[in-house]
């Protein structure tokens, strides 16, 4: 056997091992996923009441299937929750032994960090919707209609507002893992800034009633997020050069 068809075989074994790996983080989060899903199940009508404590008027379903599409979408929220923070720490164990013991450390700071950032995100857009959205939407019926308030319209717009909320406060993490990458600067965020307040004024209005004064409180706190995005982007990319200038010191030794 040629040295070159050697190379080719050890390199098919490598991306099968690499493939046996994955499919296995993948098969330990998938039962992470479903055991979180049927607790979910079992305990729904406490999810339930969390989310309905608060409201002035009561849910109601207009079909027979509405009551399990209740249980299928507050257990699998609580399932995706649940996971999320396994998920990042699988994805981090694959990725792993290409990283070094410094790039290791770094990362693996991430996991509780997307986690903690994304609930957040559920949390703000929870209260958003709930004390501003809520009563807005209800300030516009002056007595013209009689309200019905379903279960699905309900938790759909519900999700409409808070999910875009959970995945924009993740800015900061990704801004710091785009700048570690060498793909985004500081620099650039700063000379960008003007577009992307305007980028994330037009999400705010979009996931947000056609209100001004709603749609700007809605803005604001994401354009201090993206401002809190530069300024880690700046942490992260000085200790990039301060890396990049003692390699250099060190092989001119």
């Amino acid at each position: 056997m040629s040295e070159e068809q050697q190379f080719e075989n050890e390199k098919e074994m490598n991306l099968v091992g690499h493939l046996s790996e994955l499919r296995n983080r993948l098969i330990v989060t998938a039962v992470v996923f479903i055991t979180l899903f049927v607790i979910g199940f079992i305990y729904v009508e406490s999810i339930y009441y969390f989310f309905t404590k608060d409201l002035d008027f009561t849910l109601k379903i207009t079909g027979l299937t509405d009551t399990v599409s209740v249980y299928i979408t507050l257990a699998g929220l609580v399932a995706i929750i649940g996971t999320l923070p396994l998920l990042c720490l699988q994805i981090w164990l694959f990725i792993r032994p290409g990283l070094t013991k410094t790039e290791q450390r770094a990362s693996l700071l991430y996991i509780p960090a997307i986690f903690l950032l994304f609930i957040g995100g559920l949390v703000f857009g929870y209260i958003i919707f709930v004390n501003l959205i809520i009563p807005f939407l209800l300030s516009l019926n002056t007595g013209m209609f009689d309200e019905i308030f379903t279960y699905d319209r309900y938790f759909k717009l519900l999700f409409r507002i808070t999910i875009p909320f959970a995945l924009l406060f993740e800015i900061p993490i990704l801004s710091m893992f785009l700048t570690s990458l060498g793909i985004l600067t500081p620099e650039f965020m700063r000379k960008t800034r003007k577009y992307a307040y305007l980028i994330l004024v037009i999400v705010g209005a979009i996931i947000t009633p056609p209100d001004f004064v709603l749609q700007i409180v809605v803005a604001i706190p994401l354009i201090v997020l993206y401002e809190i995005s530069i300024y880690l982007s700046g942490i992260v990319y000085r200790k990039k050069i301060k890396k990049h200038q003692e390699f250099m010191e060190n092989n001119e030794v």
